[in-house]
């Protein structure tokens, strides 16, 4: 009679059956976390760099010359007042 079938394992056999269960029920949490996580992702996730502010484009547009002090002053204001700066 061959000694494998007597449906006894050693030592290496269980420790062998242990790791691979450990590793197979590993493997399919991994895939379900990796399935939900694909299911629930935004379509639209690439992020984009926010564009310059109001505030820096006029900035910008006064360091150029495009517009005096004055001008500058008063869009400020009134960027400031209607709220287009960080979103009040």
């Amino acid at each position: 009679m061959m000694p494998w079938y007597d449906h006894d394992l050693s030592g290496w056999g269980w420790g062998a059956m242990s790791v691979g269960m450990i590793l197979f029920w590993a493997l399919v949490i991994a895939a379900v976390v990796a399935l939900v996580r694909a299911l629930n992702r935004p379509q639209g996730s690439i992020r984009t760099p926010a564009g310059p502010t109001p505030e820096r484009l006029l900035a910008e547009r006064f360091a150029r010359g495009e517009i005096d002090e004055e001008d500058y002053r008063r869009r400020l204001a009134a960027l400031h007042t209607s709220g287009h700066l960080t979103g009040r």
